[in-house]
């Protein structure tokens, strides 16, 4: 019966030190810097890269939803515009 309990305390101990190993190795990371994206940093890129056309894009769903806001979600409309 002992042997069985230095055997689950072994494991336990174990996995504490792979979990902090783990956790040690993901604070380091830092968000990339703008020279280091490349092509992704470029104003084509971005999801509206054109500011009117994401603003006419918006003016026409919030018309044809009859609700404004979010902008993620519906709320609601009959949309029959």
């Amino acid at each position: 019966m002992r042997a069985r309990v230095g055997v689950v305390q072994a494991g336990l101990w174990t996995l504490c030190v792979l979990a902090l190993l783990a956790t040690a190795g993901c604070a380091t990371i830092s968000p990339p810097q703008p020279w280091e994206k490349g092509q992704l940093a470029k104003r084509e890129m971005q999801f509206d890269a054109d500011p009117l056309d994401a603003k006419a894009t918006q003016h026409i769903y919030t018309s044809k939803e009859g609700a404004g806001g979010g902008y993620g979600i519906g709320g609601g409309g009959c949309g029959c515009n």
